[in-house]
C-alpha cells in the first residue's frame, strides 16, 4: 500500500523541480501546458521524458501527437509558467510570443533552452502517462537564472538570483 496522494504532494513540496512548458501541434491547434516532470533520460541516444495526468485536459489533446516542444523556462518567465498552468484560457494568445517550428511544433520565444522531440514510447503508470521522447533538435538561448517549483511557488535559482533568507 502506498501513501495517499495528499501526503505525497505535501512531502514532495520540499523537492525543487525545474519548470518547463510542453507544446504540441494538434488538429485543433497548438496545445501546451506547464510541467515539472521533465527529465533527461539518456545521452546516447538523446532521450527525455515528461508525465501528464489522466485528468489533464492537455493530455486529452496531445495523447496522439507525434512531435513535442519542451521549453526550459528562465527566472523571468514566471508569467509564462502561470499562463500555461491556468485552466480555461488561450495559452497561445498574446502576450505569448511563439512561432511554428519543425514538424509544426509551437515554439515559445525567449526561453533559455528549447527541444523538439518525437514520441518514442508512452507508458501508462498509476494515474499518469510517462512519455519518452527522442530529441531531434536542441538549442540554447541566452544564459541566465533558472526557474524552479518549490513549496507550492515559483522561484528563481542561479548565480545571479537573489538569495532567500
Amino acid at each position: 500500500m502506498t501513501v495517499d496522494a495528499a501526503t505525497l504532494r505535501s512531502v514532495l513540496r520540499a523537492h525543487a523541480s525545474g519548470v518547463a512548458v510542453l507544446t504540441a501541434p494538434t488538429p485543433a491547434g497548438p496545445a501546451g501546458v506547464t510541467i515539472t516532470s521533465f527529465a533527461s533520460l539518456s545521452a546516447e541516444p538523446a532521450l527525455v521524458s515528461f508525465a501528464l495526468a489522466d485528468s489533464s485536459s492537455t493530455w486529452a489533446r496531445i495523447k496522439d501527437a507525434r512531435w513535442f516542444g519542451i521549453h526550459v523556462l528562465g527566472a523571468g518567465q514566471t508569467d509564462l509558467a502561470e499562463r500555461f498552468a491556468a485552466r480555461g484560457t488561450d495559452r497561445f494568445a498574446p502576450p505569448t510570443r511563439w512561432t511554428g517550428g519543425l514538424y509544426g511544433v509551437p515554439l515559445l520565444e525567449g526561453c533559455p533552452a528549447r527541444l523538439v522531440c518525437s514520441r518514442r514510447d508512452v507508458i501508462r503508470t498509476g494515474d499518469h502517462h510517462l512519455v519518452v521522447a527522442a530529441v531531434e533538435h536542441a538549442e540554447r538561448g541566452e544564459p541566465g537564472d533558472g526557474l524552479v517549483h518549490l513549496s507550492g511557488g515559483l522561484h528563481a535559482v542561479g548565480p545571479t538570483a537573489p538569495a532567500r533568507p
